[in-house]
């Protein structure tokens, strides 16, 4: 017997139907308030781990190419906005998801007239309000706090920002396909957060990528979670220091390559393990 149920068949304005994913958003942000627990991981979480860094490896003074004068809380900037990323949308979407299957929120949902794409557009907007408000509350500890200078050509916000739209979006749609596959959501904190932190980890997110074998370097190569980890660094580090790059440069075009291929494929994969119900 099929796992899918027919939504009621109705027939809608436009206008009404965006006015439904728009009032799904708000749902899902109002939901997300009501988990401290949720929110303050995500959002203390990186802010922690800077913080953390900064302090334990203030004792190293400066890093990377001689006169380069960058520091240890330098560094991990990038690597931290990185984080938030891929927690706001692979592991905060995939986690959530998995409940909502599990608790049979999804199946209710499916005996409403409410259809797939505005469930989809009430998670996605609540990740990119939520996400931005991360990034915004990391960058502002990490200039008025750890006196991290912050760039100031146009150009390299710019860069931050096409990262992070592209980022998270592909971010999202992979929380989306790895909620799809988890056949039990009461394990979905077991399942997802060892994997993110491990790939997190060999795509140089939090150890810097020229400390790996280059056979590691290489193999992680294929990852989206590294490309965003250099996005962030091309747009926060000096032109001179994507020397400490596995390839010696920060080469954008590749990395906005490299994550729309990835877009593509988890926007597919979250089309086909999608179920409004779980697995038995």
């Amino acid at each position: 017997m099929s796992n899918r149920i027919a939504a009621p068949s109705r027939t809608f304005t436009a206008g009404h139907d965006l006015r439904v994913a728009a009032g799904r958003i708000g749902w899902e942000v109002r939901s997300y308030l009501r988990q401290p627990s949720v929110m303050i991981f995500t959002f203390i979480f990186p802010i922690a781990l800077l913080l953390l860094f900064s302090v334990a490896f203030s004792g190293m003074g400066e890093v990377g190419p001689e006169g380069s004068g960058l520091t240890m809380a330098d560094l991990y900037l990038p690597g931290m906005l990185a984080a938030g990323v891929i927690l706001s949308g692979v592991q905060n979407l995939a986690m959530d998801i998995a409940n909502e299957k599990e608790e049979g929120g999804l199946r209710r949902l499916a005996a409403t007239p409410l259809r797939p794409w505005q469930y989809f557009a009430g998670k996605l907007g609540q990740v990119y309000l939520t996400g931005t408000v991360q990034a915004m509350l990391l960058i502002a500890v990490a200039a008025l706090v750890l006196r991290i200078p912050l760039p100031s050509e146009p150009a390299r916000w710019l860069t931050a920002g096409w990262v992070y739209v592209l980022g998270l979006t592909t971010c999202a749609m992979l929380g989306i396909a790895f909620a799809g596959v988890l056949k039990d959501g009461r394990v979905a904190a077991a399942a997802v957060i060892p994997v993110l932190l491990g790939l997190q980890f060999v795509s140089g997110i939090y150890l810097q990528g020229y400390l790996l074998p280059e056979w590691l370097q290489t193999a992680v190569g294929v990852l989206p979670f590294r490309w965003i980890g250099q996005g962030f660094r091309a747009a926060f580090l000096p032109e001179h220091l994507a020397t400490m790059e596995p390839a010696g440069t920060f080469y954008l075009p590749m990395v906005a390559l490299v994550l729309g291929i990835w877009l593509l494929v988890a926007a597919v994969l979250a089309r086909i393990t999608f179920r409004w119900m779980k697995r038995e």
